[in-house]
């Protein structure tokens, strides 16, 4: 029985890629679809973007764009990541480009040449002289989301490094420098968060006209009252001064929710309000106004809870929050809408 359910609005991710078209004013979209789209289901999303003018899909890995080939006979798919030895010879045959950032350039694929400019991870120190299989040049922005300045000395290296190469598709931007650095944007876009709605700046995706893609919801499993000095949860990390209503929600650190989200908010009957002590592995605890019945809905994410809502309080991203998701026969059910 499933313990909480995802449900994934394509209508929504439809409207953001929409928006993204827009913002971008003529440069392509390549929707980036990779850690099964970020949690919210590879080919659902990639299909949803194919169909309102994306022009190619971004993955990870071969094997991820593999699975993308298997349903998309001739979308464009690009594999971002490393890739050696075997995953070279089946993306060879399965028509899927590849990114080179180390190593000589292999024979019979398309590639793109990533140059290293600032991000300091995979990346060629020079950019070598393109052989017929090279379609495109790439680097990555480190700081496209907070540092303007930076990013942009980034761009002006990536540019002087490229200018002889105006007919190979030059792209850097992600999402956050295609929302706010126009000089980014150059013939393609590589987005990934602001399609889903989710806000590549920590702050509320409506700002930049986005609309979250993704829903979580579970329900109380049991409520109980505390009196003064009883405690819920490991370590006693909460203990209540009065007599107090918890609800017990069967969620926890293996379904995606952190141990370090204690202290943020869920909605449970229109109402937010904060967990309280230690996350579980399997369970949370939230506090109550009052008695509730068991099985009443508790949204995790979703009726103004934002994802960017959690991650500000277990001080991380929201990309890391909705990809570690678990959805399957044992934790969570995915349903998938196109509203």
């Amino acid at each position: 029985m499933h313990r909480s359910e995802l449900t994934i609005d394509l209508g929504a991710v439809r409207r953001n890629a929409r928006r993204l078209i827009e913002v971008l004013e003529g440069s392509a979209l390549w929707a980036v679809v990779k850690a099964d789209g970020y949690g919210h289901g590879a080919v659902d999303v990639a299909g949803a973007v194919l169909g309102e003018g994306a022009t190619a899909l971004c993955v990870a890995t071969v094997a991820e764009g593999l699975d993308l080939r298997d349903e998309f006979s001739s979308a464009r798919v690009v594999v971002m990541g490393p890739s050696s030895g075997r995953e070279i010879a089946l993306a060879r045959d399965a028509d899927i480009e590849l990114t080179i950032a180390n190593g000589p350039i292999p024979e019979g694929v398309r590639v793109h040449l990533k140059l290293e400019t600032g991000m300091g991870r995979w990346g060629l120190a020079e950019l070598p002289k393109p052989t017929v299989e090279v379609v495109g040049l790439m680097t990555h922005l480190a700081t496209a989301d907070c540092d303007r300045d930076f990013a942009l000395e980034q761009l002006g290296r990536f540019e002087e490094a490229t200018s002889r190469h105006s007919h190979l598709v030059r792209h850097a931007a992600n999402s956050a420098a295609a929302l706010r650095i126009p000089e980014s944007r150059l013939d393609a876009a590589r987005c990934g968060i602001a399609l889903y709605g989710l806000s590549p700046f920590g702050t509320d995706p409506a700002e930049d006209g986005l609309e979250p893609a993704l829903r979580w919801e579970s329900a109380l499993g049991q409520v109980k009252r505390l009196a003064p000095g009883e405690s819920t949860g490991y370590g006693r990390r909460f203990s209540a001064d009065e007599e107090t209503w918890i609800g017990i929600v069967p969620v926890g650190y293996a379904d995606g929710f952190r141990r370090d989200m204690t202290g943020t908010e869920v909605v449970v009957e229109g109402q937010r309000r904060a967990v309280v002590g230690t996350v579980s592995m399997d369970a949370i605890a939230v506090h109550l106004e009052g008695e509730l019945p068991a099985g009443t809905p508790v949204t995790l994410i979703g009726d103004g809870v934002l994802a960017e809502d959690h991650a500000r309080v277990a001080d991380t991203v929201n990309y890391e929050l909705v990809s570690r998701i678990e959805s399957g026969p044992t934790r969570a059910r995915r349903t998938v809408i196109d509203a």
